[in-house]
């Protein structure tokens, strides 16, 4: 979020697009990258560290879904302060009745904790659109990268921000989250909301 007041109330269009020359590769099944080129053994060695365990067994962290990312956990990070956490695995509407309060020029990151089952995943995205009454005042889309499956939980961290200062910025915000891919699959989307204030609740 820019820390320029005067940008908070000017409206972002709503099909604002990500400008990129970017092509995501031809799908490929994890089976399919495992076995290619298999006689070269320096190459099997480095798909092996890369992809750990996955090259030998199907990852498979919540078997009673077929979805390859599973989103659990949103946490704004502040220097100094324990973790704001989302609870991302649960049900979602109920983080539409809370609201987080923030002070106002702080500087933060976002972390994404989720798992990757059964495939690889190529060109995650996590995209955020911020809406003042009613009106999308600013967006971040941060390219997450591409994972293996894990039975260990996997986390991306947004590069730094500043949160905006002045009376004119503070008040209520209602986020507009979502994970995607290359393919643009949702893999998770859900809203929450902040208050920025002066200062912190506590």
């Amino acid at each position: 979020m820019a820390d320029d007041t005067s940008a908070i109330e000017q409206e972002i269009p709503e099909d604002q697009e990500e400008c990129t020359n970017y092509k995501p590769p031809p799908e490929k099944s994890l089976k399919e990258i495992v076995a290619a080129d298999e006689g070269d053994e320096s190459l099997r060695k480095y798909k092996e560290a890369l992809l750990g365990q996955a090259t030998k067994d199907i990852i498979i962290v919540d078997p009673s879904t077929p979805k390859h990312v599973l989103v659990r956990k949103l946490a704004l990070i502040v220097e100094g302060r324990p973790d704001i956490e989302l609870d991302l695995s649960g049900d979602l509407e109920t983080l539409k009745k809370k609201t987080f309060v923030i002070k106002e020029g702080i500087q933060y990151r976002i972390r994404i904790d989720f798992y990757v089952q059964r495939e690889i995943v190529t060109g995650l995205k996590y995209v955020q659109k911020i809406f003042r009454h009613g009106i999308q005042c600013d967006s971040i889309s941060n390219m997450v990268g591409s994972y293996a499956p894990k039975k260990e939980i996997q986390s991306y961290t947004t590069p730094l921000e500043d949160m905006p200062s002045g009376m004119l910025a503070r008040g209520n915000y209602t986020v507009k989250s979502l994970f995607t891919d290359d393919d643009k699959s949702e893999h998770l989307k859900w809203e929450w909301s902040f208050e920025i204030k002066k200062e912190w609740n506590d």
